[in-house]
């Protein structure tokens, strides 16, 4: 399945499921000023989440074009040194404002990848958040996915580095539940299908998608002090990463080997080679 194949089957399967398509924002956002460059799909929606801006829907999708080279969520350093990083790529996400929360929202991500995309469960690694002094643990996404089909060993805790999400120092933030795959030749043997893998080293093992269940409103109380308040209305936010996606429907191993981007590579090559004309 082609890049675009991939891109089209997201959009067109939540369209089905009630949600309008929104096009991808740009690059540098609009009227917010804790930002340079967009970073995730949620940000051209930052305003519906905190209850400040009313569209005429309730639930989106979108392929947003993201840069990640600075900042809070900055992919820059791992560029070169991972097989999933680069510092542009696009997200798809599927949103809810006040509409659905965690329930159909993990459903819709299990029906979508095992279902539409023919993924392995065997393969799909679950991490939810553990808890701490401030959240409690999400004891509630744990259940629901075992409740669509995954198996609780395959269901994992993290702290709040992993499973705790937020777009900038403020606004809108909350647990979230990721989804990684194992990209190996043995996914029967837990000698290699292995929990360490999942948020570990190397990149057999990588997050695909990321949930996020918009919860709280991260203010500034004081210089360098936060604290959470709940948002107006619980909501979703999810990101999957569609060159990590193509990397498994496409049978290989970097993101830089799927046809997002191998053949800018190959072009690039070829002009450093004097092979292309000018």
């Amino acid at each position: 399945m082609t890049g675009n194949e991939i891109r089209e089957k997201f959009l067109e399967y939540f369209e089905r499921h009630g949600h309008t398509p929104v096009r991808s924002s740009p690059l540098l956002p609009a009227n917010d000023p804790t930002l340079l460059f967009t970073n995730a799909g949620m940000n051209q929606f930052k305003d519906v989440f905190l209850g400040l801006e009313k569209r005429d829907y309730v639930r989106a999708c979108s392929s947003q074009k993201c840069l990640r080279a600075g900042g809070k969520h900055n992919d820059l350093d791992e560029v070169g040194k991972t097989a999933r990083h680069q510092t542009f790529f696009e997200m798809l996400g599927n949103f809810s404002f006040g509409d659905y929360f965690k329930e159909d929202a993990i459903k819709f991500a299990w029906d979508f990848m095992v279902n539409e995309l023919g993924l392995d469960p065997e393969r799909m690694w679950f991490t939810v958040f553990g808890g701490d002094d401030e959240v409690p643990p999400d004891d509630e996404a744990a259940a629901l996915w075992e409740r669509v089909g995954a198996k609780p060993e395959r269901i994992l805790r993290f702290g709040r580095e992993d499973n705790f999400w937020q777009m900038a120092e403020t606004g809108p933030c909350g647990p979230n539940s990721e989804i990684n795959y194992y990209l190996g030749e043995h996914p029967e043997d837990p000698n290699f299908n292995r929990v360490d893998l999942v948020n570990g080293p190397g990149d057999t093992t990588m997050e695909i998608w990321n949930l996020v269940f918009m919860q709280y409103n991260r203010v500034e109380v004081s210089s360098g002090k936060y604290k959470l308040e709940p948002l107006p209305k619980p909501s979703v936010d999810t990101g999957m990463g569609l060159e990590r996606t193509a990397v498994i429907l496409q049978g290989v191993q970097s993101n830089y080997e799927t046809d997002l981007l191998r053949p800018m590579i190959d072009f690039t090559a070829e002009l450093a080679a004097g092979k292309v004309r000018k």
